[in-house]
């Protein structure tokens, strides 16, 4: 058996939380203020920079994804010691190879003390500006939008990227408090920046390929921070981010128990006409519904993803379809978690394609434990 590993999935904190557990408060209705809420909160337990995206080398498909997470050590937060790990830095990334149908993923976890002579990770609270040893994520404010600069030197794999923002950002939930849940404390801080412009290189194998800069790639950003924790009647969660070719953007979740029923769910939809300047739709509990159309079997964990949704919101009913079905992440030895996240499309209800993204689906493959 492996070993047991800390389980801090993103959307895990991101969906749900327990109020009524000693410590847990709900988070206050504030403004959100940049540049400093582009960095670290390291006072709440949990926060996420996300990143998801696609892009072409010729007639070649790629899908990427890359995730830091930071997770305050709660029992270490009073020691005086320098060598104390208060933080904990965890990475995620992956390239889906479409034409090859192959998924390459890494993963990486170092601790952050607060003592840069010692801390092989850190987290800026000024500014998104994330190291985890030779993985990086850092924002620069540019005249022609922010620009995001990701640098992820895995094992059989490496991401040299470049996003630049084309769109005001995105305040998900009331003005950046999304609720996730029945009960106040159930909620976190939250925006997006969809529909960012993709530029740089990916590396498989020691072979090079400069991504093609053309108007079908597209990037979304998630930025997140709580002190939720999962609810006691979840197993998992089913999410889509996607960018739409005509500079839209949707957001859709639910939240699963035991019997597959939808504890919660949300989202939110933002025309590409004029955006930032016609507010988004939030999705209200009760608007949002998956249901399953296709399943696939993953060899390696036996769970049973359904691969493929018709997703009803009150901006439009949706289908989402798997690029490649086996898209399953291992990440045991870093969040301690099986789950399932990869590049899909999205059609509309006339069958027309319309979107790229990315769908996240998690309890498949066993409950998840906090």
């Amino acid at each position: 058996m492996p070993p047991k590993q800390p389980t801090l999935l993103r959307r895990s904190l991101l969906l749900a939380g327990l109020g009524h557990i000693a410590g847990v408060q709900a988070l206050t209705p504030r403004q959100l203020v940049f540049p400093r809420d582009f960095g670290a909160h390291p006072d709440l337990r949990t926060e996420w920079w996300y990143i998801t995206g696609h892009a072409s080398v010729g007639d070649r498909l790629f899908g990427f994804q890359l995730t830091f997470f930071r997770s305050r050590v709660d029992a270490t937060q009073g020691m005086v010691s320098r060598l104390a790990a208060r933080q904990l830095i965890f990475a995620h990334a992956a390239v889906t190879d479409v034409q090859n149908k192959k998924l390459w993923h890494d993963q990486r976890i170092a601790r952050a003390s607060g003592d840069a002579r010692f801390d092989q990770a850190h987290a800026s609270e000024r500014d998104t500006d994330i190291a985890l040893r030779d993985w990086t994520l850092q924002r620069q404010a540019s005249p022609a939008g922010d620009v995001y600069s990701a640098q992820i030197l895995a094992s059989d794999f490496q991401l040299a990227l470049q996003f630049t923002a084309r769109q005001p950002l995105l305040l998900q939930g009331s003005q950046g408090l999304s609720r996730k849940g029945p009960a106040q404390e159930q909620a976190s801080y939250y925006y997006s920046q969809p529909q960012l412009a993709v530029r740089g290189r990916i590396t498989l194998k020691g072979q090079h390929h400069t991504l093609d800069t053309n108007t079908q790639a597209a990037a979304w950003l998630d930025h997140e921070w709580s002190e939720a924790l999962l609810h006691p009647q979840a197993v998992g969660w089913d999410w889509i981010g996607i960018n739409l070719f005509d500079g839209s953007a949707l957001t859709a979740f639910h939240l699963r128990d035991h019997g597959g029923n939808t504890l919660w769910d949300g989202g939110s939809f933002r025309s590409g006409t004029n955006a930032g300047q016609t507010p988004a739709r939030i999705f209200q509990r009760g608007e949002v519904s998956f249901t399953p159309l296709r399943r696939w079997q993953s060899p390696a964990s036996q769970a049973s993803y359904p691969v493929e949704w018709t997703v009803q919101t009150p901006s439009g009913h949706f289908t989402v379809k798997a690029i490649i079905d086996n898209q399953e992440l291992d990440s045991r030895a870093s969040t301690g978690a099986i789950y399932w996240e990869g590049l899909s499309d999205l059609f509309d209800s006339q069958g027309r394609h319309v979107g790229r993204g990315y769908l996240e689906m998690t309890g498949y493959a066993g409950t998840l434990r906090m």
